[in-house]
């Protein structure tokens, strides 16, 4: 049976950055991605020291996801859909709502 690669990402990054800095970049790829997703999808206004703490906990799991990034499982690939999608949607909800106030 053939082996089956979802890791597209994974193998450019290694092409052009070569395993001495990929788990930085992961780590950076995945928090942008997963503060971007947060934003666009989950994000409430808090008051300042409640949204650090927020970012210092994402920051903490991203490092630990990022973990599974580096096993050559599909994480990044995963965020990158998550953030293109909730972008998706909450360009199409503004656009609802700017057309509802226009009436």
């Amino acid at each position: 049976m053939e082996d089956i690669n979802f890791t597209f990402l994974f193998d450019i990054i290694l092409e052009t950055f070569g395993t001495d800095h990929i788990f930085s970049v992961f780590y950076v790829l995945n928090l942008i991605f997963s503060a971007g997703a947060y934003q666009l999808g989950f994000a409430r206004k808090l008051s300042p020291i409640k949204t650090i703490f927020v970012y210092i906990l994402l920051a903490i799991g991203t490092y630990i996801i990022t973990i599974f990034s580096i096993f050559n499982l599909p994480i990044t690939e995963s965020l990158i859909i998550i953030t293109i999608v909730l972008a998706i949607y909450r360009f199409r909800l503004y656009q609802q709502r700017k057309k509802e106030n226009s009436y």
